[in-house]
């Protein structure tokens, strides 16, 4: 596949087979344009997005010559807004190289090259001096290229990736070197934004806050790389331009920050206060980083009538929302736009959902801004890889092989990646469950999983198996939630057994399918768990089984998720088509059916 320029976008020789209302909006020149960490904010920055050269060289074979093609990054290869869609497989290896201007400041500077995320190790030099090779595909990373940097403004990067898709134990998710049913098309390369920023010899690399709900406090964790003995961190926080709370302490400590009349974020009022953090040496500024922060509880608690149920800010409410895999038919992972990556949780919210479970896959940090800004609670899963075992849906029975027997290196990779994810993602108020694993998918040590996440996050609820393969302890399972999958329809733990202990929780349920002609990723052969030939046969059985749902939450039902957000790929699950064209039940109706979930 090739493509030309007119202006400043990308004119493809080969349609597209299945388009969304933004792949016409994408500028080859400049594709998402936006600061992409929007956790915390610098002013001098520059993007790197846009056309790279690439090649697809067999694995171990180094490039001889410049690349001769083109690439739009940071589209996956396999995709169309890439410009190139071919698959690479665990044989081959993805190079991509780039000549640019820096434009940024280096003087007394350090110059930073981050990587959004990029699927799976991934190998940079720049001007051929090596800089470093990272392993994961969902978490971000960075290089500080400060000594490989030439004298004059033209620099060059190469970049090389490896993937050995689901032919090797790392966390992939839905990706399948051969799709079927719900395993969808492979992703190779770069596919968030790569950018660089300037900053000084000590900087503010990262920074999170955790609610203390009975103090009226949000206490700060701020992480500085080369801090000094007699540096301080400044955290001010504020309620549009008035300053309501305050600390200054010392570099990578906690700072608590008392707030005047704290203002809680909820799905109903998802207020958040805007942040600036100051490191200082005395009183000279070293630097200044933007941030924010949201007042916000999450715990388990038993309500009067004696059932386990999740509080947020101090009060029970039950959560409800579609299972989000997070794939577009234009750019796989990656959204077209930032309007398109905002849009489908702008249209969940519409819909009267107040919770995404984001399946297998970790998203841009945007799309979790997004989720704050907008008040919709988040579920994050693990993306799961390394599977075989068996799965055991029934709590409370014993059975061989349901644990995976998982290698040294394998074990390592997840955790390694599991770690990542959890430390940069904590930041997001809107996430408020960790999911380790999804139906058995590489599911192994639970009780260790669940600790290792517990230790890296206490202020987070977890469910460790959801949809099966439970550990137990007693009548309690390991973690917050119990938490059973069912097709299509609703079903609870029973609560007399489970109740007193656990979150009880249907984890998935529905997939009500409609293929719609025009607007499915192919023909024929489509796929649904209970398919329907009109709009009216489906709204009718959805609301259905919201009625029926609605009659499990008196009885002790903390929560539920159905299947899906978007048809994706062959499945035609989704209230919306996967090119986002079609709402299958209109908007309104859909948030009346769900109003008398919270009731």
């Amino acid at each position: 596949m090739t493509f030309f320029l007119l202006g400043s976008f990308l004119v493809y020789s080969q349609s597209a087979r299945l388009t969304t209302p933004w792949t016409s909006k994408v500028d080859s020149k400049e594709p998402l344009p936006e600061y992409p960490r929007p956790q915390l904010v610098r002013t001098e920055w520059q993007n790197l997005n846009g056309l790279w050269d690439y090649a697809i060289l067999p694995k171990g074979v180094l490039p001889e010559t410049s690349f001769t093609d083109k690439i739009t990054v940071p589209f996956p290869v396999e995709s169309f807004l890439s410009g190139v869609q071919k698959e690479v497989g665990p044989e081959n290896e993805l190079w991509y190289e780039k000549s640019f201007d820096l434009t940024l400041s280096t003087k007394n500077k350090r110059i930073l090259l981050h990587f959004g995320a990029s699927d799976w190790e991934t190998e940079v030099w720049v001007n051929d001096q090596p800089v470093g090779t990272h392993q994961g595909g969902y978490d971000s990373f960075s290089f500080d290229i400060t000594s490989q940097l030439n004298s004059g403004k033209t620099q060059k990067i190469l970049v090389r990736v490896w993937d050995p898709s689901d032919s090797g134990p790392q966390p992939r998710g839905k990706q399948l070197k051969e799709p079927k049913g719900i395993w969808y098309t492979p992703v190779t390369g770069i596919w968030q934004t790569v950018w660089l920023e300037n900053v000084p010899e000590s900087y503010i690399s990262g920074i999170y806050s955790n609610t203390d709900w009975e103090g009226g406090l949000q206490v700060f964790y701020p992480e500085v790389i080369q801090a000094k003995a007699e540096q301080e961190v400044e955290v001010i926080v504020f309620d549009g331009e008035q300053a309501v709370g305050s600390f200054r302490g010392k570099p990578n400590a906690p700072l608590p920050v008392k707030l005047a009349a704290p203002k809680p974020w909820s799905p109903d009022s998802p207020f958040l206060y805007q942040v600036s953090l100051r490191l200082l040496e005395g009183n000279k500024l070293i630097e200044e980083v933007k941030s924010y922060a949201a007042y916000r509880d999450i715990r388990m608690s038993k309500t009067p009538d004696g059932f386990q149920r999740i509080f947020l800010n101090g009060k029970p409410l039950f959560q409800y929302g579609p299972l989000d895999q997070g794939w577009w038919p234009d750019g796989l992972y990656t959204a077209p736009t930032d309007e398109a990556l905002l849009f489908d949780i702008e249209k969940t919210k519409e819909m009267g959902f107040n919770m995404i479970r984001k399946h297998v896959k970790v998203e841009p940090a945007r799309w979790y801004f997004h989720a704050d800004r907008l008040g919709v609670l988040v579920w994050q899963d693990m993306p799961s890889g390394d599977m075989g075992n068996r799965w055991e849906v029934r709590p409370g029975i014993i059975r061989e092989g349901v644990e995976k027997v998982r290698t040294p290196e394998s074990e390592s990779i997840f955790k390694t990646e599991w770690q990542e994810i959890i430390n940069e993602f904590k930041f997001f108020p809107s996430i408020v469950v960790w999911v380790p694993f999804n139906e058995a998918w590489g599911q192994f040590k639970t009780s260790e999983i669940v600790n290792l996440t517990r230790k890296l996050d206490p202020s987070r609820l977890i469910n460790s198996a959801s949809g099966g393969n439970f550990e137990m302890e007693g009548a309690s399972v390991v973690g917050d939630i119990l938490d059973l999958h069912n097709y299509p329809d609703p079903v609870m733990p029973d609560p007399n057994i489970f109740g007193e202990k656990s979150i009880m929780v249907l984890g998935e349920f529905g997939g009500l399918g409609l293929p719609i002609e025009g607007h499915t990723w192919q023909q024929k052969d489509n796929w649904g768990y209970q398919s329907f030939s009109s709009a009216g046969e489906l709204k009718a059985r959805y609301s259905g089984m919201i009625k029926d749902l609605a009659e499990y939450i008196s009885r002790g039902l903390a929560a539920a998720i159905y299947t899906q957000t978007t048809d994706v790929e062959i499945e035609t699950n989704g209230l919306m088509t996967y090119d986002r064209q079609i709402i299958k039940i209109p908007v309104e109706e859909l948030k009346n059916m769900h109003e008398k979930l919270y009731k």
